[in-house]
Formats: structure tokens, C-alpha cells, sequence
């Protein structure tokens, strides 16, 4: 399996994908920005390394590497933003968990099954599975024909919270952490800068995800959520959503893979029969 994007949505993808024995590759842009560094693969390409609930990922430079760390069951993550490995590798399935609100050039051609997470793809046009990631009734849905819910800029609730919770630049600039990830804070503590200009916290909680400093952001870009429940354990594992969605996932990917072989199967009859 193939799956474009490494931040925490994918890697509960990618740990479940693994865990029920898939051999996976990640594959990433050359400076990702995601929040929920201790959940995310993506890591890896900052680190080396990242681990996430007891499945590895290391950066790879070459599909060499790539298959040395998935024989040793260590999931490759690659810098690769245009898709080039996906020809090279040839995989069963290609997953586009960008997350992007629309398609960064996922297509129907690249793999024998292709799946997408969340808005701005079309089932049966651009990719064969779309897999709703708006929380509610149909969080994890497979969707085999039409889309996911358009992207609605509300935060899912958690305890009571929305937007409150969510940490947002004030400006464009670079990002320097004055707190750090597991963290207890205070309405009002300094989180952390944006090109000087400090970012406060808008309710207690515990500092779940934090963009990495040095990054640079634009006004109004996510950097960072405080989890109201004060929970430190949740920073450093994968979130209710993220694991329905990669059920959604799994589902999809065991469905389309069986009716890939019952019209393989079907055609193979044909044929002897003729």
C-alpha cells in the first residue's frame, strides 16, 4: 500500500493497514506542517524516526531502502510529493490521506485501488472510495459513489469546546513553542510566538498537537489544539477519529479488493467457457 500524507489522520490509517499485515510506504512532501507530532509518521522525515503506539517509521531515500524497512516491518517514509515511487513500487492500493480539501493529483490510474479521505474527491471519478471524515453519524463511511461533506472550518467538539480549542496564528510568520505537547495549561498562557507576536491559549486543557518550531505559517493557519479533558495519554495516542476513519479505510480496501477478484474470477469463466 501506497499512502500519500503522514500526519495523524493517515497514520491511523497506516498503523491499522499495518497491523492486520499490510506492508505500507508514506509518502510526504519535503517540509511537512503537521500538529500532532507524537501520532504522526511524518516525523520521520524531521527525525529519522517516529513511532507511533509500537509501529516504526523511518525515513527512506530509495526504494532499496523502502524494501530493506518493510522486510524489517518498518513502515518507509519517502519524500515524494508528486507520486513518482507509486509507478516505481506498483502497489495494490495508493490512499490519499493529504488532507488537503482537494486533490493534490490522486487519480483513478495510479493503482489497482484507490481511496481518498475527506472533500474534494469524486467516488468513481477521481479515485474508486471516498471515506467521510466529518465527525457525526457518517464519520468512516465508505462512500463508492459521489463525495464526502464539504469542508464546514468547525473544529469537532470536545468537551463542550470548538473553536475555543483550536490554535490559530494571529499573523504570518515563523513559529517559536514556548509549551510543548502533553503540557498542562491555563486559559491565557503564552503557547507559543508567531513572528513575535504572542498566542495565547483560549481554554485549560493539555496541549494535544503543536506545529514544530521554526515552521513558517500564514494568518490564520492551525498550529496547535488543547484537549479540554486534561488527558495527557490522549497527546500520545491515535484519536477516535482517526481510528474509525481507517476502519472506513479497511473496509473499503477489503471491498474493492474482493470485487476486483469476483470480476477477475467471473471474466476467467467467460473465457474457459467460450
Amino acid at each position: 500500500m501506497v499512502v500519500r500524507g503522514g500526519g495523524d489522520l493517515a497514520s491511523g490509517v497506516v498503523h491499522k493497514l499495518v497491523r492486520c499485515g499490510f506492508s505500507v510506504v508514506v509518502l510526504e512532501v519535503p517540509k511537512p506542517t503537521f500538529i500532532r507530532k507524537s501520532v504522526s509518521f511524518a516525523d520521520a522525515i524531521y527525525e529519522g524516526e517516529a513511532e507511533v503506539e509500537g509501529v516504526v517509521s523511518k525515513h527512506a531515500g530509495s526504494v532499496e531502502e523502502i524494501r530493506t524497512l518493510l522486510k524489517a516491518d518498518i513502515v518507509p517514509v519517502v519524500i515524494d510529493p508528486e507520486g513518482d515511487y507509486i509507478t516505481r513500487l506498483k502497489p495494490l492500493a495508493v490512499i490519499d490521506s493529504v488532507m488537503a480539501k482537494h486533490n493534490t493529483g490522486t487519480r483513478l490510474s495510479m493503482a489497482p485501488i484507490v481511496i481518498a479521505l475527506g472533500p474534494g474527491f469524486n467516488a468513481g471519478a477521481d479515485v474508486h472510495a471516498v471515506i467521510e471524515t466529518n465527525r457525526g453519524h457518517n464519520l468512516g463511511k465508505v462512500i463508492l459513489e459521489g463525495a464526502a461533506h464539504a469542508n464546514t472550518d468547525i473544529p469537532g467538539e470536545i468537551a463542550g469546546y470548538t473553536h475555543e480549542r483550536i490554535i490559530r496564528a494571529d499573523v504570518s510568520g515563523v513559529v517559536t513553542n514556548l509549551k510543548e505537547i502533553g503540557e498542562l495549561v491555563k486559559k491565557g498562557d503564552i503557547i507559543c510566538t508567531v513572528g513575535g507576536i504572542s498566542v495565547e491559549a483560549a481554554v485549560d486543557g493539555v496541549v494535544r498537537g503543536l506545529i514544530r518550531t521554526g515552521t513558517i505559517v500564514t494568518k490564520r493557519m492551525k498550529i496547535g489544539d488543547i484537549d479540554p479533558r486534561g488527558e495527557k495519554e490522549y497527546c500520545y495516542t491515535i484519536s477516535d477519529k482517526a481510528r474509525a476513519i481507517a476502519g472506513g479505510v479497511l473496509e473499503a480496501l477489503l471491498y474493492l479488493n474482493h470485487t476486483r477478484a469476483k470480476v477477475s474470477s467471473i471474466s476467467h469463466w467467460e473465457v474457459c467457457k467460450c
